[in-house]
Parts: C-alpha cells; sequence; structure tokens
C-alpha cells in the first residue's frame, strides 16, 4: 500500500506511515493519516466520540440539530436578509443556550483566530450558498471580535467561487478564493498551482491515504492513493465554519455537512466516483473527515435550507427540481445534521412521486432516466456515525444517550 513516495516530511513521518500502512494491510483498505495533530479530545463509547467540551467534531453538542424556519427568508424568488439574520441568531442562541447571538458566537470563536467560511458554489443559480447568509455569518464573526482580516470566504475550485459571484459581495478585508483553479482541468493529483489568491495548493504533509484509485490514475503512481488537504486549511486558518445546501447529490444520495469537508478540503477527490460502476463515496467521505485537522477545524455547520434541491444535485440546474424549504440547520454535529436533511429530501422526494434517495441510480430505480452511477450512497452518513464524528441514530441503542435530538423552531 505504501509504496516509494515523494518528500511529506522527515524520516519519523516516513516510519510512522510504514508502520500504518502494515497493520491497513492485515486489515484490509483502511485509510492511514499524515498529520502533525491529534484528534480531538474525548472518550470514545462504543465507537461514537463524546468530546468533553471540545470544539470540531462531532463538537459540544453532538447530536443536536436546530432547524429554525421562517417562511420570510425567500419569498417569491427574493431572499430576505433580515429574516435570515434572524433566523440564524434564534438557530444559535437555541443551540448554545446563550441570550444574544453575539454571546453564541463567542462559544465559537474568538479575537486572534484566522476562520475560513466554507460555501458551496456549485449550486448556482438555483441554490448555491446563499450570499446574503455568507453575509451574516462574517458580522456574526464580526460581533465576535474578528478582523475582517481574519476571514476567508472559500470553496475547493475557484472558478465555481467566481462564477456564483461571492468575490462581488465580500467586504473590503475579507479575503476569498479556492484550493484549486477548476474542476475538471486535469488537476486532480498536483499539489501546487501558479496564480490564485494567495492559498492555492495543497500540504505535502498532511494527506489521507487509502486503497482507492480513480479510473483515470495510474495504480503504480503512489499520489493516486492520498488526498492532501488544501494549505489553506492546514496553515492558514485555524477554524472553518461550514456552509453547506441541502441538495440531493447523484453518487452520495446527499450532499451536506459531510461532503462539504470530504471534497471541499482535499484534492483528489475524483477517485471517490470516478465512473459509475466505481462509486466509492460511502467509504471517502468518512475516511477525509476523521483526519484529525479536519475533524479538529471545523467547529460549525450551518446548512443551508432557505432553498433545497430534491432531484438533479449538486449543480440544480432545473428549477422544477428546487423548492424554498426556509429553513437553517446548525450544529456541530455534521452526521446527524446530514441524517436530517436526508429525511428531509426524502420527504419531498415522497411528495413528488419518486423514490428516496437510496434507492435510486442506474442499476435501481432511474424515475428522470439521468441517474450517472449505479446505486447512490447515502449510508455514508451512517458510516461516518460508525467513526464517532456524530450521531445518526433517533433512538439510542440499548437507552446510551447517543441519539439524535432534532429540534424544529419557528422564527417569524
Amino acid at each position: 500500500m505504501m509504496r516509494g513516495r515523494y518528500p511529506c516530511g522527515g524520516m519519523q513521518r516516513r516510519q510512522f506511515l510504514a508502520g500504518a500502512a502494515a497493520a491497513a494491510a492485515a486489515l484490509g483498505a483502511l485509510p492511514t493519516f499524515a498529520s502533525a495533530q491529534q484528534a480531538p479530545r474525548g472518550r470514545n463509547r462504543g465507537g461514537n466520540a463524546e468530546p468533553d467540551g471540545t470544539l470540531g467534531v462531532p463538537g459540544p453538542y453532538p447530536g443536536q440539530v436546530i432547524e429554525a424556519r421562517n417562511p420570510a427568508m425567500i419569498r417569491g424568488g427574493a431572499k430576505n436578509r433580515e429574516a435570515i439574520r434572524a433566523t440564524l441568531g434564534r438557530a444559535l442562541t437555541e443551540l448554545t443556550g446563550t441570550d444574544h447571538p453575539v454571546e453564541a458566537w463567542r462559544t465559537f470563536v474568538e479575537p486572534g483566530d484566522v476562520v475560513g467560511i466554507k460555501v458551496v458554489p456549485n449550486g448556482h443559480p438555483q441554490h448555491p450558498t446563499s450570499p446574503e447568509l455568507v453575509l451574516e455569518v462574517i458580522d456574526g464573526l464580526r460581533s465576535a471580535g474578528l478582523k475582517l482580516t481574519d476571514i476567508v470566504v472559500f470553496d475547493r475550485y475557484e472558478s465555481e467561487f467566481l462564477a456564483a459571484g461571492y468575490q462581488n459581495i465580500l467586504p473590503d478585508g475579507v479575503a476569498f478564493g479556492g484550493l484549486t483553479p477548476k474542476e475538471g482541468d486535469g488537476t486532480q493529483l498536483k499539489l501546487d498551482f501558479e496564480g490564485g489568491k494567495g492559498f492555492s495548493g495543497y500540504d505535502r504533509d498532511e494527506f489521507v491515504e487509502m486503497n482507492l484509485v480513480s479510473s483515470g490514475h495510474d495504480p503504480k503512481d503512489d499520489r493516486a492513493y492520498r488526498s492532501h488537504l488544501g494549505l489553506l486549511v492546514t496553515k492558514r486558518l485555524n477554524k472553518i465554519i461550514s456552509l453547506p445546501c441541502l441538495k440531493d447529490h447523484g453518487a452520495s444520495g446527499v450532499t451536506g455537512c459531510l461532503k462539504n469537508m470530504s471534497h471541499g478540503l482535499v484534492n483528489n477527490v475524483e477517485r471517490s466516483h470516478s465512473t459509475p460502476a466505481a462509486n466509492a463515496t460511502n467509504t471517502f467521505i468518512p475516511s477525509i473527515v476523521q483526519h484529525p485537522i479536519i475533524r479538529s477545524k471545523c467547529v460549525l455547520q450551518i446548512m443551508d435550507g432557505i432553498r433545497g434541491i430534491w432531484q438533479g444535485g449538486p449543480f440544480g440546474s432545473n428549477p422544477d427540481w428546487a423548492w424554498d424549504y426556509n429553513a437553517l440547520l446548525v450544529g456541530t454535529d455534521p452526521v446527524a445534521i446530514d441524517h436530517v436533511e436526508w429525511d428531509i429530501i426524502d420527504a419531498k422526494r415522497t411528495e413528488m412521486g419518486v423514490p428516496g434517495v437510496g434507492a435510486v441510480g442506474k442499476l435501481a430505480a432511474d424515475p428522470f432516466n439521468r441517474e450517472g452511477f449505479d446505486i447512490r450512497q447515502p449510508q455514508h452518513i451512517a458510516l461516518a456515525g460508525n467513526l464517532g464524528l456524530g450521531y445518526f441514530d433517533y433512538r439510542s441503542p440499548l437507552g446510551r444517550r447517543r441519539s439524535i435530538n432534532h429540534r424544529v423552531i419557528q422564527v417569524g
């Protein structure tokens, strides 16, 4: 599994990886990590981590999902920033038990932090991360004492970020851009890029390695087995706030908090679903999110459910497959939020008379004759729960307190 490699650190790191590889070979196609950081502190009970107040994944509020609904957030295609502000503030105070949104923001950030806001632009124009929500998160960070120059708004692909127009709405001083120039440019394995906004490229010393290779890559090339974390993630940011969208996905079933991290913070993501028959999102997504840097730095999840996509995601080109849901889902547990998202999307699909996302694919139901993969894999959410990345069950097995607490609140 670990062949001769290009330089990825000193001898001590290589020796560690060689030992990890031997263990992985004995256990099967398990991922190994190269990282200078340790996983977040916390106890481990039955495979479910329970951090003792530590920020990260699943964070100080495991299993907690606040779904704040407000019908005024979007009406007639127009989004109302004031309604979004009120809804976000209420969701954060409900989650943290604080009396004011500023106190809630101070639960997650403090002056001196350098915070990344990970957006999802590829649903443009139907449902990218709402610019109004991005601006409210920036205002929230400023209220907690952060400087504009300590905030970075980004996506993996700079071209998609710019196409969605985020650069046109950001306050002066906020940095922005992408880790990679564009998707599909033949650079899945490349680590260094020219141009960009000063933080493009990937860290040679921080990666996830697993026995999973894209159909288009040479299995004799060591790089094909690794996904490296972005330099922005490892070197510049100490915290990340994730703003995924409520959307389905042709390979992973849904694309939410977990996939926003697994496919937005590393390179070589093509190997997770390189052909219709080689869909491996079930394995890839949890394995990437398990990396200790990703787990420790992703401190807050705010899912944009103002508008949703129930079919044809993640790109959202067909307005007939989008609908106004008018909700924000907030928490620190990406597994719990994504399970709730899965249920919301399946409920909408049932309303529209089509099977749920776990029952469709080229080899299963294909109601629109457009499925791109043999079978979708929303079960990556349950598998992430098994790795201790959050709580998946609505009812805790054996009476243990490891279940989702989904609270719906009405705002406005």
